[in-house]
């Protein structure tokens, strides 16, 4: 039962640095980002798949040593709505972290970068895609968690 609590305790920080991390990358994808706002991207971005990879690790612990049982989790449906929103949200980031990674070269390339207004917008966008579709997976959690739809 211990570990149990403790993989939940893990996945549940790891999920709250995921939106923190989230957040951090909106709040600077603004017009007036700055050349060390760039640098600060390149790292939040790596933080957030680092909390992503903890947010999965910690989920499959949990569907495969947790009290439920993957039994429970696999019958239901809204686990599996869970899981492709996952995966979905991650295809998400993909272009901001491109982007990201090219703003990084690009700043190392020439001090005090700031990229075009119009590449700061798109990769706003993506990064609100994916915090808007992310309210869906507590909802997603908690159907899932108490067995509705199994």
């Amino acid at each position: 039962m211990l570990a149990d609590a403790l993989y939940a305790w893990f996945h549940y920080l790891a999920i709250f640095l995921l939106v923190v991390v989230l957040t951090a990358e909106a709040v600077l994808l603004r017009p007036e980002l700055t050349a060390n706002g760039v640098k600060r991207l390149a790292i939040y971005d790596r933080l957030y798949l680092a909390s992503a990879l903890v947010v999965l690790i910690t989920g499959v612990l949990r569907l495969t040593l947790g009290i439920k049982g993957a039994a429970f989790y696999m019958a239901n449906p809204w686990f599996h709505a869970k899981i492709t929103l996952f995966v979905v949200i991650g295809l998400c980031s993909i272009p901001p972290t491109m982007t990201f990674l090219r703003w990084a070269k690009q700043s190392r390339q020439q001090p005090g970068f700031v990229p075009p207004a119009a590449d700061i917008k798109r990769a706003r966008r993506w990064v609100m895609i994916e915090s808007h579709l992310f309210i869906f997976l507590p909802l997603f959690a908690v159907l899932m968690a108490r067995g509705i739809g199994a």
